[in-house]
């Protein structure tokens, strides 16, 4: 029988983790139209694929815009680039957009980029590769670690991007970001291969590359937390208005709404109702940065909430979304004995194919499947039906069989039921 080795001969074998940032040379942003052209021509010269990635300043500020875009190609290096200062990006997309572009989770960024005229033709997604490689850990520093043994901070992934100028230690952080992705990208396409997923992987990097943006959602202010806590039209009429003083504002100025305002405050003025703007400013809960600076506005705010007419209904807009399967037991047991019984397939499956279930097949597809299901239940049906839903081929091949299985058991356990019943 072996024996395990010992602590000192396993730390010996492990591989050696370097630091990414040791001796880092300075990092400098280009800022002007001289600069970003001289550096398109630098960018063009270089050969294989195209890293990018772009800081914005989530919690920051109103917008998603990109206040950093970070690019490294092999034979070109390093360049970072001030969005706000340059503009568009055009002549630099024209030289590189049908190259493949390497990013960490792209559907993070693809938005921002667009919006500076960066639009890829082909990507690869670290982060997506991750997952569908079944790593327990898909965040940048991790895979970095785990495929490359090289330690990558990632102190600064929540800074305020905005900031002007900054510092040379989030520059030498922005810059390694990229530097390390190509190399990450061969890592991942090599382990992908291995485990003959990497067709699998590009059919899911087409797919986030022509994912449309979801349409801006019907009453967003129903979003605000702590809503659930108030009762009646007149709080939520109050609420509204509230919100939409607040993101008018946080657009005017280009800040984070919460910082301005945050939800507890909105709640707090409802739920006190305060009958003098002297009063409101008094509350202690009524808090936030622009909690006093604006008081006149939120107070107008809630002026109007009280005179309308026009009050919110209590159910919110009609939409197409399904109750939530906790509730389909009473409400449609039969859809809620399909999806019961699919549900362990698909986490089986999941679990052989070391593929989280939710990349397996989007947990919504299966939820809409299983609530209307196709009148004829076959292999065809429940392929076209997932399609329909916007699943990709792969996980159609992948999961309609166990689907369907699933489905017919269900309802088969449901007729031996009936008739034991008669």
């Amino acid at each position: 029988m072996s024996s395990s080795p010992s602590p000192d001969a396993q730390a010996s074998a492990a591989p050696r983790i370097s630091t990414a940032d040791d001796d880092h040379g300075v990092v400098e942003v280009i800022a002007t139209r001289e600069e970003y052209l001289e550096a398109v021509r630098a960018i063009a010269a270089g050969h294989g694929p195209i890293s990018i990635d772009a800081e914005r300043a989530s919690g920051y500020r109103y917008s998603q815009r990109a206040y950093l875009i970070q690019i490294f190609r092999r034979g070109s290096g390093v360049f970072l680039f001030d969005p706000p200062a340059i503009g568009s990006f055009a002549e630099l997309d024209a030289e590189i957009r049908d190259e493949e572009w390497v990013l960490h989770a792209a559907s993070q960024d693809l938005a921002c980029l667009r919006e500076v005229g960066l639009d890829p033709t082909r990507i690869f997604d670290t982060e997506l590769g991750a997952r569908l490689a079944g790593m327990p850990r898909v965040g940048l520093g991790a895979v970095v670690e785990e495929l490359l043994g090289i330690h990558l901070a990632k102190e600064h992934s929540a800074a305020d991007w905005s900031t002007r100028p900054l510092p040379q230690s989030w520059l030498v952080y922005a810059a390694l970001d990229v530097e390390l992705l190509v190399d990450l990208r061969d890592a991942m396409h090599a382990l992908l291969s291995e485990q003959e997923k990497i067709e699998i992987a590009e059919e899911e990097f087409e797919a986030t590359l022509r994912r449309e943006a979801k349409p801006p959602k019907q009453e967003p202010w129903r979003r605000t937390s702590g809503l659930s806590t108030l009762r009646g039209q007149r709080a939520l009429g109050l609420v509204r208005e509230l919100w939409e003083a607040r993101d008018e504002y946080a657009r005017e100025v280009d800040t984070a709404a919460g910082r301005l305002l945050p939800d507890s405050s909105i709640i707090a003025a409802v739920r006190g109702n305060p009958p003098t703007k002297r009063e409101l400013g008094a509350m202690k809960e009524f808090v936030g940065r622009a909690s006093r600076s604006e008081l006149g506005r939120w107070w107008a705010a809630l002026e109007r909430g009280r005179a309308t007419s026009d009050l919110p209904s209590l159910r919110g807009p009609a939409s197409d979304t399904l109750p939530p399967p906790r509730s389909w037991i009473d409400r449609a047991p039969e859809a809620d004995a399909r999806y019961k019984a699919a549900r362990p397939k698909l986490q089986h499956m999941s679990e052989a194919m070391s593929i989280p279930v939710e990349n397996l097949l989007t947990p919504d597809h299966l939820r809409r499947l299983a609530w209307d299901v196709p009148e004829v239940l076959d292999l065809e049906h429940i392929g076209d039906a997932l399609r329909q839903a916007g699943a990709r081929e792969w996980q159609i091949e992948a999961t309609a069989p166990s689907i369907l299985q699933a489905f017919v058991e269900a309802r088969q356990s449901a007729s031996d039921d009936a008739d034991e019943r008669s």
